[in-house]
This record gives C-alpha cells, sequence and structure tokens, in this order.
C-alpha cells in the first residue's frame, strides 16, 4: 500500500488498494467506483485534510472488522436501539449459556451406540409422516398381490401354468391400484385445497412429485413382473402343455390349443405391448438426464430430450388408460363384469384428473392478462408485471402456471408470485433456463421496442399500463407451496439460493402489509374509544363494541419476525429484488425483519483479499445507509453463512418459539438446514421445523 515507504497512503494509493481488492473478488462494479470509495475512508481517517493517512491508522482500521461483521443489523433507524440492546446481551454466538441452550448429559452408553441411537432418534422426527404413508401403500400392495396371489392358486390354470400365471395376476393388480393412484399426486387443485386442512399435519404433501416417482417406480417393476412371467412363463407352459392338463382350461380356448402367434395377435396382447411401448418413451424422457436437457443427441433426435419432450410425451398416457381399460376387459380367465376390476381401480382418479385439466382451461380462458411492466435484469432474469384477474386470490409463497400462446398453446410453466395477496398486480420473476423461458424473454423484448416500455416500476406499484402489441399471457393458479403455511409460525428463517429467493419476497411484503394493518386497526380502535369516552356516558360499553369490531377486521397474525437469508455468486443478482428489499426496508419501522445478502464469489470476512471491502462497505453503509454490492440498506456478507451459528443465534433470540425454516434452492444445502432443525429442535427450547420448496 505504502509504495514510497514513508509510511503515509495517499488517495491515490487507497484508490489502488480498493482496485485490486476488487479485482480479486471479481467485483466489476466496484472497481468503478474505487475513487468514491477511497474518499469515505480519507474523509474517516484524514479529517483534518492532510491529503494522506499513516499506515498505522490503515491498519487500526482493518484491524476493527470483527466489530464490523456483526451478525444482524436491523433495518430500520427506529429498531437500532432494541437490536444494540439485544447484541450487547446475547452470548458469544457457540451457543452455550444462551437461555434457549439445555446441556444434554450423555447416557453411558458406548459412543457408536450413541451416535447411532441420534440418528434413528432424528430419521424418525424427519419422516415419520412419510413413513406411515410409505408403510400404508406398500402394506396395501402386498395386500392385493397376496388376494390375487392367492386367488389364482385355486385355480384350475394354475395345475397349468404354475407359480408364474399366479404371480403376473399378483402383479396385475398392483399394477391396477397404482395406476390409479399415480393421478392423485398431481392433482395440483385438490392438492392446494387439502393444504389448507389438518390433514396437512400427517400428509406430506410436499413430497407430492417424489410419491408421484415412487409409484412409477413401483409401476415400472410391476410391468417387469407380469409381463415377464406371461412371456418368458406361463405362456410358453400354457403352449407346450399336456393333451390331459390342457382339458382342465380347454373351455377359455373353445378346445383348441393357443399358440403363440394366437396369444400375440390377441386384444390382450396388442394393448399390452402398446401400453408397454407409450409408457417406455414417457418413462425414458421424464428421467432427470433427459427432462434436464442433460443428454446430448445428434438431430432430429436432440428434440427427443428437454422439458417440451418429458411435457408431451407423458400426454401418452391419455391413450395408455384408454388401452388399459381395454386390456382389463379382454382378459383370460375373467367373465363376470364385476371381476373385471380394472375400470373400477381408475375411474374416479380419472374423473379427478379430468376435472382437474378441465378446471386448468377454463380458469386460463378467464385468467388472461395484460401486461404492465418487462423489466430484464442481469444474471439472465427478466420480471413480469401484469393485472390481477378478478377473482384472483393467493396467498403468499404459492406459485401459479404460466402460459404464452404465441410460444405454445400446450406448454404452462410454474413461477412463484413475488407481489404480495394485498397488491393490486401479479408479478413473476423468470430466469431464462430452459428453450421455452429463453423464447418467452425473446418474444416480450423483442415486442417491447421501446424503451418506454421495458423498464421497472416502483416495487408493489403497476405503473402504465402499456398494452401494445405485447403477447398474450394466459395464467392458472394459484397452487400450494410448503411456504404459504408460514402464518403458522411464531419465527420464520427464509433461506433462498440465487433465484430461490423468489418466493420469500412476496412474504416479506405480506408479513409487513398485515404488521401495517394490525398497527392502523389498533390506532382506528384507540381513536374510537377516545371518541366514545367524550361522546358517551357509557365509555366501557363503547370500548367494549370498538374493540370487538376491530378485532373482526383481521385476525392478528401469528409471526412476529422473519430472518431472510439470500445466498448468491453474482453481484448482478442483487438487482433483482432491489425494489423489494429497499421497500421492505422502508416499511419495516419495528425490525421486524433481518434481512441478509450473502455474496459467495468473494472470499470469506477475514480473509485478507476481503478485509477492505468489508471496512468500506461497513463505512459506506454507516454514512449513507447503501451497500455498495446491492446498492440496498440491506448489508451484504461474503461468502457462505455459517448456517450452525445462524440457528443458535436465532434460537438465542427466541426461545420457546416454533420456527418456520423454509428453503428454496440446490438440494445440497436442504440436507444440512434439515439437520440443523433437527438437531436444534433436540438440544434447544427453540423449535424448528423445515420446509423445501419443490418444482
Amino acid at each position: 500500500a505504502d509504495s514510497n515507504e514513508d509510511g503515509r497512503i495517499t488517495r491515490e494509493e487507497v484508490r489502488e488498494l480498493i482496485m485490486l481488492s476488487a479485482s480479486a473478488n471479481k467485483l466489476a462494479k466496484l472497481k468503478e467506483q474505487a475513487e468514491e470509495y477511497a474518499s469515505l475512508i480519507m474523509e474517516e481517517l484524514d479529517p483534518e485534510n492532510y491529503g494522506y493517512i499513516e499506515l498505522w491508522q490503515l491498519e487500526t482500521l482493518l484491524l476493527q472488522r470483527d466489530n464490523y461483521m456483526n451478525y444482524s443489523r436491523p433495518l430500520s433507524t427506529s429498531s437500532v436501539n432494541n437490536w444494540n440492546h439485544h447484541n450487547n446481551n446475547r452470548g458469544t454466538g457457540g451457543g452455550t449459556g444462551t437461555p434457549s441452550e439445555t446441556t444434554l448429559v450423555p447416557k453411558p452408553l458406548h459412543k457408536f451406540v450413541r451416535k447411532i441411537t441420534h440418528k434413528l432418534k432424528y430419521m424418525v422426527l424427519e419422516n415419520w409422516q412419510r413413513a406411515w404413508v410409505m408403510s400404508v401403500w406398500i402394506l396395501i400392495m402386498a395386500g392385493l398381490f397376496g388376494w390375487k396371489f392367492y386367488q389364482y392358486r385355486h385355480r384350475a390354470a394354475f395345475q397349468v401354468m404354475g407359480y408364474c400365471f399366479a404371480t403376473a395376476k399378483g402383479a396385475a393388480e398392483t399394477l391396477k391400484f397404482n395406476m390409479a393412484l399415480i393421478l392423485l399426486p398431481v392433482c395440483r387443485n385438490m392438492l392446494t385445497w387439502l393444504r389448507s386442512t389438518r390433514a396437512r399435519l400427517f400428509v406430506p404433501f410436499d413430497d407430492n412429485i417424489n410419491f408421484h416417482k415412487v409409484i412409477a417406480s413401483a409401476i415400472a417393476v410391476g410391468i417387469v413382473v407380469h409381463t415377464g412371467n406371461h412371456l418368458i412363463c406361463d405362456f410358453p407352459r400354457l403352449v407346450h402343455s399336456s393333451a390331459t392338463k390342457f382339458t382342465l382350461i380347454a373351455e377359455e380356448f373353445k378346445g383348441k390349443k393357443p399358440t403363440f402367434k394366437f396369444l400375440f395377435t390377441g386384444i390382450e396382447c396388442i394393448t399390452g405391448f402398446t401400453m408397454l411401448a407409450l409408457m417406455a418413451i414417457a418413462f425414458l424422457l421424464a428421467t432427470g438426464r433427459f427432462r434436464k436437457n442433460l443428454v446430448k443427441l445428434p438431430p432430429p433426435l436432440n428434440r427427443m430430450t428437454g422439458f417440451n419432450a418429458f411435457w408431451y410425451s407423458h400426454h401418452l398416457f391419455a391413450i395408455v388408460y384408454i388401452l388399459l381399460i381395454i386390456h382389463g376387459q379382454s382378459t383370460f380367465f375373467v367373465h363376470a363384469w364385476y371381476q373385471k376390476t380394472t375400470w373400477m381401480y381408475i375411474c374416479i382418479p380419472l374423473l379427478l384428473y379430468a376435472g382437474e385439466r378441465s378446471l386448468r382451461t377454463r380458469r386460463s380462458r378467464q385468467f388472461s392478462v395484460k401486461i404492465f411492466r418487462v423489466l430484464v435484469l442481469p444474471g439472465n432474469v427478466f420480471s413480469l408485471t401484469m393485472s390481477k384477474p378478478q377473482g384472483f386470490k393467493y396467498k403468499s409463497g404459492q406459485y401459479i402456471f404460466l402460459q404464452c400462446p404465441t410460444i405454445s398453446s400446450f406448454e404452462w410453466h410454474p413461477f412463484s408470485i413475488t407481489s404480495a395477496p394485498g397488491d393490486d398486480h401479479l408479478s413473476v420473476h423468470i430466469r431464462t433456463v430452459g428453450d421455452w423461458t429463453r423464447e418467452l424473454m425473446r418474444v416480450f423484448t423483442e415486442t417491447c421496442s421501446s424503451p418506454d416500455n421495458i423498464g421497472l416500476a416502483k416495487f408493489g406499484q403497476p405503473g402504465r399500463i402499456d398494452q401494445r402489441g405485447l403477447p398474450r399471457l394466459c395464467v392458472d393458479g394459484p397452487y400450494g407451496a410448503p411456504a404459504q403455511d408460514y402464518r403458522n409460525y411464531d419465527v420464520l428463517l427464509l433461506v433462498g439460493l440465487g433465484i430461490g429467493a423468489t418466493p420469500f419476497i412476496s412474504i416479506l411484503r405480506d408479513l409487513l402489509n398485515n404488521v401495517r394493518i394490525e398497527e392502523d386497526q389498533t390506532d382506528s380502535s384507540v381513536t374510537d374509544m377516545s371518541r366514545s369516552e367524550e361522546t358517551s356516558l357509557n365509555s366501557v360499553n363503547s370500548m367494549t363494541t370498538a374493540t370487538t369490531s376491530s378485532s373482526l377486521k383481521k385476525k392478528p397474525q401469528k409471526t412476529t419476525s422473519a430472518h431472510f437469508y439470500w445466498v448468491t455468486r453474482e453481484p448482478g443478482s442483487f438487482e433483482w429484488f432491489k425494489g423489494a428489499m429497499n421497500e421492505v426496508a422502508e416499511m419495516d419501522q419495528k425490525g421486524v425483519i433481518e434481512m441478509h445478502n450473502y455474496l459467495t464469489s468473494v472470499y470469506e470476512e477475514g480473509d485478507a483479499r476481503s478485509t477492505l471491502l468489508t471496512m468500506v462497505s461497513a463505512l459506506n453503509h454507516a454514512k449513507n445507509g447503501v451497500d455498495i454490492l446491492s446498492g440496498t440498506r440491506v448489508r451484504t456478507h461474503f461468502a457462505r453463512p455459517n448456517w450452525r451459528e445462524v440457528f443458535t443465534k436465532i434460537a438465542s433470540k427466541h426461545p420457546y418459539a416454533t420456527v418456520g425454516v423454509f428453503y428454496c434452492g440446490m438440494p445440497v444445502l436442504a440436507k444440512e438446514l434439515r439437520k440443523l432443525s433437527l438437531e436444534k429442535s433436540q438440544t434447544t427450547t427453540t423449535r424448528f421445523e423445515f420446509h423445501k420448496e419443490y418444482f
């Protein structure tokens, strides 16, 4: 830093230091503002305007970095005193000595046994909902298989075809059940309704897609068992059976022993082979590598990968279900209509799913929206602000499906709603990660040729309506998501990775809107009480009436505070919700929300390569109230959060509270957050309940 080794550092040398630090951390925007931040440091350390600072002054400033690396900071100035009081009274952050920590005395067990015991306990606590659902499902399949196996074990055909025949029929019964059941986890409207009932306490509705995949795997196994036993075992036994044995079932084939040609050209095999081919295509294109376009095929086979191929191939199941009914009606050895049970299994789920699709179609026509504003953001992200259809009601944390007929009349894609329920518009933030989203961005940006059409309205307001030539957009939803239940918790811990922050922006705004409404109602109630005291002798009755009427307007919310952690690699990502974070900061007059931005591409706080940036950020935030990286009032931390410390301090700050931990992002972090939620629920007086968003 001191290039001429005279113990003095000039403004230019400070600027060079900032430039070097910005380069080391790949912060191009910071390099452009190096002069401004150099002036900031000189202003702090050179109040007499000597034009230089002593080297020891800069070293002292850098050594004070711990004072700037506070765990949290309030967004509003009115909550600074409360925050400082809490910050001074809490422990060191290690968790020992805090009011919510309970010292556990280990039992005199072997270390290995104790470790296994803890793992089993966490596993049960984490998976009890999944466990009982899976157990019931497996028991039902086992019961159906055993029932049908036993039934055919005592028929004449068993004497000819043996256990292969009974096994094939047992597998067929489980296939009927699973082909019916697999439709229910994708009935989104039904699941959204069920989420609002007490059933959510016992059934893991968040795992609906995972359960759908598990059922599909069971169907694949059932097909192999059913088809394999027919083709490899009982068909050959039937064709090559002796005349004596064949007489036992001769009536079924009108006295003529069947040949392989007869069996393979019958309705049973034709429908079976066709279903097998269609389902093989759909199953293959639904696998992760094909669906995510990770498999690279030469043209024109490359069109068989990606979301489009997955989506369209799944519609082959409409043909599969028709063939399944025909297949079930044409089976051998079953003649009475009430014994042909395939249609009985699938009729109700098919009707539910058909109703679901019909409702989606009707709603998409009804919920055609106008585009208010299109905003192109860094990191291949753009936001759409659109009209709110009449009668459209949703909860924060829910998501909608969007369709653009200009691109495709059949494709629907899910996006989290980033506007609050109280807003008079809808907004979504979309990252271009696939062909449909890239095309949607291209269509809107090309259509909005005028700069006036592309821009950012103030967050929470639609801005000017300009519909000149914009593509039509249809909305389907809203649909339930884990985050919609945030009101059930005293405290929220919201964690978003990258674009995964989208579901939580709506929650933060809704939380503050509700706080503001409650304050307005309280003020109104107090005003009414005061007036009633002046104008009525019966003031007690008047106050009771005023209070009662006020309480009926809106039920007080349970959630009292929220901790929001946004982790991203790209500094430009902060532009996505810059308006949202600034407006939340303006609205948060009681320090209800703690917001933390983490930039993982920068060396961690405490590293020599980022220490100067920490100082500059702290000084600028103290003077101007703005973070140098995000451009908001929310401080940006470097590297990844220490999640154990985060959980420990939340438990310390909120003893005996129930904390809802909501996460949206890559699966890697979900495992750690889930484990910490279980661990801290056991070792502190605070209860953490983990939820992961699925798309």
